[in-house]
């Protein structure tokens, strides 16, 4: 069994796969760039929602989505009990809503598939909507309620990874900058003050990725897409539900606030918040909620999402750098997706039998 492995990239994948490894023995230490969960991760709004987010028929992705968001609820007590650490992990369901009569019909096909997967689903009337929610729009006209789906609080879940990894002895080091891969007898990492070395290299850049393929020949189309967010604190409660649609999300705090999310650009690297980008969440979420009409945003930020060229993540060993292991690119759900990435990479570098196929999401399949 590999004695040290070195995580390259301190988001919410890189953490919880360094927990799920220390967990089984192994010696692991995380380079974070900037801050741990100061990108994607402590931006998100925290969905657990593959039923929502997914609307097409059913592939490995999706599959892979529902696995990990029925893992959830063990994975986060995991996480809770190993840090002492409290964050919201909310299971309040979501209400995916439509505006538009000729979109039920499309409620139905989406419900079709869906069902297939013993979720206790089903389509709600303009009437079973308001009376779970009264505050949202009559403008709505119907609904699918996914009772399944759930919200964790993201900045708490991050603070409970990163305290968790250090109980079970991970070294984490932050604010490194630029992380150079040497490869030798031993895959060496070193910055222009520091070095290590390991006998696996994960690298869980999210957005960050493309560099680290390039500096090792590889073409890993992994592109920053700009996510702005911004949060609402009603004087009183407005919503119980995640509210979905495919204009947006609304997603209820239990300190309170709502966040809502996302508008998406594509700006590089830059995290600045715009007027437009927040302006158009302003538009859409008074036609949701009417009394946010009155109500001035308290937060406004942004993330990068690390999108892909199919939308599914990077995860395998590179063939000419087995001493490279990647897990990147995991887009908009990159907080779902993360107890079930941290199960199946842990197990691929042990030799284990892998829970899941990761044959769809192997890094080279565009080289």
């Amino acid at each position: 069994m590999m004695q040290k492995v070195v995580i390259v990239g301190g988001g919410i994948i890189g953490l919880s796969i360094a927990l799920r490894l220390a967990n089984k023995g192994v010696h692991v230490t995380v380079l974070e760039k900037n801050t741990c969960g100061g990108q994607a991760s402590g931006a998100a709004a925290g969905m657990l929602a593959p039923f929502s987010e997914i609307g097409e028929d059913q592939d490995v992705f999706f599959d892979f989505s529902l696995a990990s968001l029925r893992m959830y609820p063990e994975w986060q007590a995991f996480v809770r009990e190993t840090s002492g650490v409290e964050f919201e992990f909310s299971p309040s369901g979501t209400l995916h809503c439509v505006y538009h009569e000729a979109d039920l019909l499309p409620l139905s096909s989406r419900i079709s598939w869906q069902s297939e997967y013993n979720e206790d689903m089903r389509i709600l009337t303009q009437e079973e909507v308001l009376e779970r929610e009264p505050h949202l729009s009559r403008d709505i006209k119907g609904a699918i309620y996914y009772p399944n789906e759930a919200h964790i609080y993201a900045p708490d879940f991050v603070k409970a990874l990163i305290a968790a990894c250090r109980n079970l002895k991970v070294d984490i080091y932050e604010q490194l900058g630029e992380v150079e891969i040497v490869e030798g007898s031993s895959v060496r990492l070193k910055t222009d003050t520091m070095e290590w070395e390991a006998d696996q290299v994960v690298i869980a850049t999210g957005a960050w990725a493309m560099k680290q393929g390039e500096a090792l020949g590889l073409q890993l189309p992994v592109y920053p897409i700009r996510g702005q967010i911004c949060a609402y604190r009603p004087e009183k409660p407005l919503l119980s539900h995640i509210v979905y649609t495919s204009q947006g999300y609304l997603v209820p705090k239990a300190n309170g606030t709502i966040v809502n999310g996302a508008s998406e650009d594509i700006a590089g690297f830059e995290t600045a918040v715009t007027a437009k980008g927040i302006d158009r969440l302003k538009r859409w979420n008074k036609k949701m909620v009417p009394a946010l009409e009155e109500e001035t945003p308290f937060h406004e930020w942004a993330g990068l999402r690390p999108a892909t060229q199919d939308g599914f993540p990077f995860i395998g060993r590179l063939t000419n750098h087995p001493s490279v292991y990647l897990a990147c690119g995991h887009y908009r759900n990159g907080i779902l997706l993360s107890a079930i990435t941290a199960k199946v990479v842990a197990e691929d570098l042990l030799g284990e039998k892998v829970s899941f196929p990761l044959q769809a999401f192997h890094p080279e399949r565009f080289s």
